[in-house]
């Protein structure tokens, strides 16, 4: 089915890039959205120089729920916390985000309730292709992190990996593949070192 609005020797209108970014689809320099994901960052940016340098948890949740665009319930943050895009994340109640983390977030990240993170974890959602044609280009994967699951210190969350319920990522891991319920992980990439009792 043609599309009647196509112009000739034009190109078909396209999704928008962050919907893209969603669903995985392959961002490259010549899109001709681009540069929203850079004007997006440093919009984040300007808020983020407020929040961090905040000392007032009150307003530093209702900067962090302008960051999200949607209201959250119960989260703690100890800044600084460094965010790219903060309408692709979902944070549930009683969260603790500590000290020095990163959130790219592009792929989009869901923290359910009772989440605790640790200082200088990286949420990394974001990825290049392995095409060295393609290398600048940008891949979006969902990071989901289940209730009541623990984030060690330094640890390292990789695009497209579910942390099950209760698990525990120990200090310095890098996740790279799903972890599954009430498991501990850990090492360079993250293997399995135990289960725990629900």
């Amino acid at each position: 089915m043609s599309d009647s609005n196509h112009i000739p020797g034009s190109l078909p209108s396209q999704k928008d890039i962050f919907e893209r970014l969603l669903a995985n689809e392959i961002i490259l320099p010549t899109d001709p959205q681009i540069s929203r994901l850079k004007e997006a960052a440093f919009a984040v940016k300007e808020l983020l120089i407020q929040m961090n340098n905040s000392s007032n948890s009150e307003e530093i949740s209702e900067i962090l729920s302008r960051i999200l665009n949607k209201e959250i319930q119960d989260v703690t943050v100890f800044t600084p916390i460094y965010i790219n895009y903060g309408k692709h994340i979902n944070i549930g109640k009683n969260v603790f985000i500590n000290f020095d983390c990163t959130f790219l977030a592009l792929g989009g990240i869901t923290i359910e309730d009772d989440v605790l993170i640790g200082p200088k974890v990286s949420l990394i959602t974001e990825n290049h292709p392995l095409n060295p044609e393609e290398r600048k280009g940008l891949i979006g994967k969902s990071i989901h992190i289940k209730k009541n699951a623990w984030i060690g210190a330094n640890a390292t969350i990789l695009p497209g990996v579910t942390i099950g319920k209760s698990a525990v990522i120990a200090a310095g891991a890098v996740v790279s593949k799903d972890v599954p319920d009430h498991t501990v992980v850990g090492g360079i990439p993250a293997k399995l070192i135990k289960t725990v009792q629900p």
